[in-house]
């Protein structure tokens, strides 16, 4: 029996061969065609119950296998996944076509829609008919049949590049390394970084040392490194990838996902991808967005060329540097810092061991939110190193399954990401509860060393654990606007929030303590990471800007004459540019957010949520960060609600007003 078509409660993973997925898949989308058969076969008049309703249960048993299929191929991948990816996709961008095309559907939809206005609907039902309609409007069940058939190939092909782009950079990034077998070329470098490579160089039966293009292994080299050429080799290493000439380039991948962008928003009826994707959106349109970024632009480029002028003369005083370049930054950064305020990130790092964070992070949640995480061992998992918990609120009641993957591996994408193996809904009067997981790519722990965290390190633990709490409080009716199916450029909100309790005194105290001595982490290294915060924000700033405006470049325009990458990016970035250009490197072929992840004309969103998250925490500060009246209102008004209604009017319940960028620029230093 393959057990993905079985009833199971938390997923099975260990009974799971990959053999099961194509069977598995297959039969869901049998299934919710059959489900969907049924409400198209109804003769009775339609209505908010038989048609939204029922359509919005449709689909379960394949979101829950798919979601299973997914997120190990970004957790846990083989070459075999890998295949099964390709195959499957087009299946289910076929599938959602299906759906969103098929007339007869959608026409008992519009007969809904027609007469919302009379049906007197909760805010929350109001809101799913409007997602649904929208949902067939926006993926066009008004267009004609021989566009129908266009959109269906475009879309087809879309989620096979995707695919393909994303294993191009994995490859890319496994294909590397530096092996390194002198002791001064890992001069500068911290025992703890040594100690990592030294691993991973025995785990492949190498003398030495091995640092890959994975984040726990690039970015110390980058920080740390004092060989200036191989800095330089691992920094063109990084920005190469999918930009060379071989089997894994980028390029034309990235032309033929925009140009198909642009085409399907064409036949759509919108001017741009941007514009099609923006409708949805707090931020509603590209030219909002632009103005928005250039408005944070004029106010962070004089910060941002006054800390890089800084930071060149500071360079060239210590080492004689004439030009900073990209894989210098990093490295005189962390020394110029370390001077100011006499940090260093390595004397914090035995203060954050993996453990107690996690634990910290559960108390403040417990403080705030009233919840309790127990780590279990009878729940199935699909790599020994994830750990699984039942989440409880202080009264007992079950609110959620938690599992938690804290460590980079080979079948395992970079960066950290907060998912879902079942989501929340209420269905026959029963509240069925989530099961969400965050996965992330910290050092494991050594021979001698328990996983010690980068206090930025600290800050992603906090704000994947953010969007987690998202998903794990939602109390919503409807599957589909439950946790964080919210408007992209909202989801970062309750995760860029929770970051800001890793600055603060009372919050660190519960847990920053050395994993030697127990003692609690001196004030002086609090005051000084709060001082540091706000260092080189300015230029930190002028990233964020530049990575959104590509972005918002590549898709609030026509592509179609665009023929190097490279001459496209130089000029989407002459603006925010401040290192000298690198001629083998680009930003796009590994831009995975936007051409992998879900984040196209969307980049700009994790700038916009740091406005509001500066806003609402300026809340918290005002009346206590563990106030629990505050707390509830962010629950209430935020975490609980998903997409039930529009954003700004959740926000605006939350805190009594529009938020404004002071708070943001206020806490940045750069009013």
């Amino acid at each position: 029996m393959n057990p993905l078509l079985q009833d199971f409660n938390t997923a099975p993973f260990s009974k799971i061969s990959n053999d099961d997925y194509i069977p598995a898949i297959k039969k869901g989308i049998e299934i919710a065609k059959a489900e969907i058969q049924e409400i198209v076969d109804n003769t009775d008049t339609p209505t908010f119950e038989n048609t939204t309703v029922a359509l919005d249960f449709t689909g379960s048993k394949l979101g829950r296998i798919t979601s299973i299929f997914f997120n190990l191929n970004s957790a846990e991948t083989n070459d075999e996944i890998q295949k099964i990816a390709q195959e499957v996709s087009p299946w289910l961008s076929e599938f959602s076509n299906d759906i969103t095309l098929n007339e007869a559907l959608f026409a008992k939809v519009k007969t809904v829609y027609d007469t919302k206005d009379s049906l007197n609907l909760t805010k929350e039902q109001a809101m799913l008919l409007d997602k649904q309609y929208k949902g067939f409007a926006r993926n066009g069940a008004n267009l004609k049949e021989e566009d129908k058939t266009k959109l269906r190939e475009i879309d087809a092909q879309l989620s096979k590049l995707s695919l393909k782009f994303g294993e191009n950079v994995l490859a890319e990034t496994n294909a590397f390394e530096l092996h390194l077998t002198n002791e001064e070329d890992v001069a500068g470098l911290p025992e703890s970084a040594k100690e990592a490579a030294k691993e991973i160089a025995k785990s492949k039966n190498k003398e030495g040392y091995i640092f890959t293009l994975d984040y726990p292994s690039y970015i110390p080299f980058l920080t740390y490194a004092d060989n200036r050429e191989l800095r330089k080799k691992m920094a063109i290493a990084a920005g190469k990838k999918a930009f060379q000439d071989n089997e894994f380039n980028n390029e034309e991948i990235v032309l033929e996902i925009v140009n198909l962008r642009q085409k399907r928003a064409n036949l759509l009826g919108y001017k741009t991808h941007a514009h099609f994707v923006l409708e949805e959106r707090m931020a509603e349109t590209p030219e909002k967005v632009i103005e928005f970024s250039n408005n944070l632009l004029k106010k962070a480029k004089p910060a941002a060329l006054k800390e890089f002028e800084n930071l060149e003369n500071f360079a060239k005083k210590l080492d004689g540097i004439e030009k900073l370049q990209k894989w210098d930054g990093a490295y005189y950064s962390e020394k110029l810092k370390k001077e100011l305020f006499d940090l260093d990130q390595e004397a914090l790092k035995p203060y954050f061991k993996l453990e107690n964070v996690i634990d910290g992070v559960f108390e403040i949640a417990n403080r705030l939110y009233d919840l309790k995480f127990e780590e279990v061992f009878n729940i199935d998992k699909y790599h020994e190193d994830v750990k699984t918990y039942n989440v409880t609120d202080t009264e007992g009641n079950f609110i959620a399954v938690f599992y938690a993957d804290f460590h980079p591996r080979k079948g395992k994408r970079n960066g950290a990401w907060m998912t879902s193996y079942k989501s929340q809904q209420i269905k026959d009067g029963i509240n069925e509860r989530p099961h969400v997981s965050i996965v992330c790519n910290f050092t494991k722990p050594t021979a001698t060393k328990p996983s010690l965290l980068t206090f930025n390190e600290v800050t992603t633990l906090f704000h994947e654990f953010g969007h987690a709490l998202h998903g794990m409080l939602a109390n919503t009716t409807y599957n589909s606007l439950s946790g964080t199916s919210v408007s992209w450029d909202f989801v970062e909100l309750p995760s860029q929030v929770l970051e800001n309790w890793c600055f603060e005194k009372e919050a660190l105290e519960l847990f920053a303590k050395h994993y030697e001595t127990g003692e609690v982490i001196p004030m002086k290294y609090v005051e000084k990471i709060k001082e540091s915060a706000s260092f080189h924000e300015g230029m930190q700033t002028l990233r964020q800007l530049s990575f959104g405006l590509l972005d918002m470049k590549w898709h609030s325009e026509d592509p179609s004459k665009i023929t190097s990458i490279k001459e496209f990016e130089n000029d989407a970035f002459a603006e925010t540019k401040l290192y000298p250009d690198v001629a083998e490197n680009a930003m796009s072929t590994a831009f995975s957010h936007i051409f992998q992840g879900g984040y196209s004309a969307g980049y700009y969103s994790y700038k916009w949520a740091e406005v509001l998250d500066a806003d609402a925490f300026e809340y918290f500060l005002e009346e206590g960060i563990f106030n629990k009246e505050v707390a509830t209102k962010f629950k209430e008004n935020v975490l609980s609600k998903g997409g039930t209604e529009k954003p700004m009017e959740l926000y605006k319940r939350f805190r009594g007003k529009e938020p404004k960028p002071d708070a943001l620029l206020k806490r940045a230093g750069l009013l």
